[in-house]
């Protein structure tokens, strides 16, 4: 999320719940969303804990919010077009919950890469960048050597977390900086 597709948690769930991100950070459940991108509680549990205060969450509407949002960032659709066709093997590493199936539904993702690493489900269940467990479940799985993976996101703390494990890292700053990184790598496509 904020790498390939947008993510609408930051601004517009907010404004879904008519508050600001701040108010939001204050009045929601201090663990529900992330047990929920970690598969430990479902989406029941989560509409049922969303909120601190105990207020039930429109579920429906909510994700309808969200899927309306969901879109390729400028750019990324045709590069991550020239990189699969250019023999690359690309993965999701998202920090994400079962709503992913909803990106893929709308999108597609899949067409050029694999969910093979979200924090709800699969090798990665149960953890999140940029704990080293996360990246690990990447390596075991994968079966290269770390510094044969290029990893990219939009969070720092996140990129810091995989080059402490090995890992290649980038910064995602936008599809034409993130192609020039990768050329400057030597990757061709």
């Amino acid at each position: 999320m904020d790498t390939v597709v947008y993510d609408p948690f930051f601004h517009d769930m907010p404004t879904f719940f008519e508050m600001s991100f701040k108010e939001l950070l204050a009045s929601k459940h201090p663990t529900a969303w992330v047990e929920f991108e970690c598969g430990l509680i479902s989406e029941d549990e989560l509409l049922n804990k969303f909120f601190a205060d105990g207020r039930r969450v429109d579920g429906d509407a909510l994700k309808a919010m969200m899927v309306s949002k969901y879109r390729y960032l400028d750019g990324m659709q045709p590069l991550l077009s020239r990189l699969k066709s250019g023999g690359y093997s690309l993965h999701a590493m998202s920090n994400y919950p079962t709503w992913f199936r909803l990106i893929e539904d709308k999108l597609r993702p899949s067409q050029y890469l694999e969910w093979t690493f979200v924090s709800c489900e699969g090798p990665m269940k149960g953890h999140r960048k940029p704990a080293r467990e996360a990246y690990e479940a990447c390596i075991r799985t994968l079966q290269v050597p770390p510094s044969d993976i290029i990893f990219v996101d939009d969070r720092k703390v996140n990129v810091e977390g995989a080059v402490a494990a090995g890992l290649d890292g980038i910064l995602f700053q936008g599809a034409e900086a993130l192609e020039a990184e990768l050329l400057r790598r030597g990757l061709a496509f």
